[in-house]
């Protein structure tokens, strides 16, 4: 009988483990055909203050109520279990996102219409997140409101702690962020009202056919 343990296993470096992906009897299609409705990524990125958890909660709300099975992963929340270790770091920032990406893939791939709210400043980043799934699976919101804008609500004091050098590397201040160049869908939240943003989502996923339950969508905007 082998007497090495697993952790003593797991020591080793990734490439050199026996490593072998585990293909479930249950498939995707088949959690997707008992949801009745397919699995999908809807990453909402912007600056700190853009709105993106009140407008990403909110899709999420009508889409619920719709009859769709829905996840939402908020980026603080995501930062008090999963992603705890990490700091501010770029390096740290791109880690936050690549986990995030394949936590997404997973509620994907359980059929779950996963809604992400992150900053996730780098293009690259998101990108990266992007290929780890098929074209169409992938939906990027962007919420574009202006910096001032996100200075003027400032929930939670950060944009004032960050121009007092209180907190380095911060999104749009010390830190640059990268607005999309294409996204799926963008929305003026500095500008529209939650309502206008939440029917120009939903409008979208309904137009590339995602949407195939129409139960209370109309109704719940």
């Amino acid at each position: 009988m082998n007497s090495f343990t697993f952790s003593e296993f797991d020591k080793s470096p990734p490439t050199q483990r026996e490593l072998r992906w585990h293909h479930s009897s249950v498939t995707r299609s088949d959690r997707e055909r008992q949801n009745a409705h397919s699995g999908l990524i809807v990453w909402f990125t912007g600056l700190s203050g853009a709105g993106k958890s009140t407008l990403a909660s909110r899709v999420e709300e009508v889409i619920f109520h719709g009859g769709y099975r829905t996840y939402l992963l908020d980026g603080d929340n995501v930062r008090y279990g999963l992603c705890s270790d990490l700091g501010f770091s770029e390096a740290d920032r791109k880690e936050n996102i690549r986990r995030i990406g394949e936590t997404s893939k997973l509620f994907m791939d359980a059929g779950i219409i996963v809604l992400t709210a992150f900053i996730s400043p780098f293009l690259a980043d998101r990108e990266l997140v992007r290929a780890l799934v098929q074209p169409g699976d992938f939906i990027e919101v962007y919420c574009n409101a202006a910096l001032h804008v996100c200075e003027s609500r400032d929930p939670k004091g950060l944009y004032k702690k960050a121009r007092r050098g209180e907190i380095t590397e911060f999104t749009g201040v010390s830190s640059p962020y990268e607005a999309p160049l294409k996204p799926e869908v963008e929305v003026f939240t500095g500008q529209e009202s939650l309502d206008v943003c939440v029917t120009a989502v939903i409008d979208h996923l309904d137009l590339c056919g995602k949407l195939t339950k129409k139960t209370a969508l109309g109704a719940k905007v």
